[in-house]
């Protein structure tokens, strides 16, 4: 059993700030932060369910991602969803976990690849912190910054330690 998840409020609004900062990067991606200027990288967003799918499993089979998270090397399940609200992670007793994204017209904000890193950083994170927990949060901040590279979890440090999230910083 893990604990109670005290911290996902927190850090679903330290990730909304991550969001608007790549959906308003502009055309030259370039943005400051703790005075520092960088270069984003391109977010990938995806037109299915099946292309996030896709998307998982080559990330589950990258080199890097296999070293750093002994869990890739187990399936998960990319499924749909039904309703629009959120996306999840669903790790049960003996069934292969899977990871649920909306499929409705107004479940589109989930087809981005920083909501689908962060249902997959579930999937990875062995830890039995709480749900977003900080074992998860060094997960997710891991995987954006193997994935997406060092600019990217960058922003993911600074503003998870900022907005006090998981005790990173």
């Amino acid at each position: 059993m893990r604990p109670r998840d005290v911290g996902r409020a927190r850090l679903y609004e330290a990730e909304r700030l991550v969001h608007r900062m790549f959906d308003n990067a502009g055309s030259s991606r370039t943005v400051e932060i703790a005075g520092t200027q960088l270069t984003l990288p391109a977010e990938a967003r995806f037109a299915t369910v099946e292309s996030v799918r896709d998307h998982v499993d080559r990330v589950l089979s990258m080199p890097s991602v296999r070293q750093r998270f002994a869990r890739a090397g187990r399936p998960v399940i990319v499924r749909e969803r039904r309703g629009h609200r959120s996306a999840e992670y669903l790790r049960t007793g003996s069934e292969i976990p899977q990871i649920a994204i909306p499929s409705s017209a107004d479940g589109r904000w989930a087809l981005r690849e920083l909501v689908v890193l962060h249902e997959l950083a579930h999937h990875l994170d062995e830890s039995r912190d709480a749900a977003h927990g900080r074992g998860f949060v060094v997960a997710l901040t891991d995987l954006v910054t193997i994935v997406l590279g060092p600019e990217a979890g960058f922003v993911y440090r600074v503003i998870l330690g900022d907005s006090g999230v998981g005790g990173i910083g």
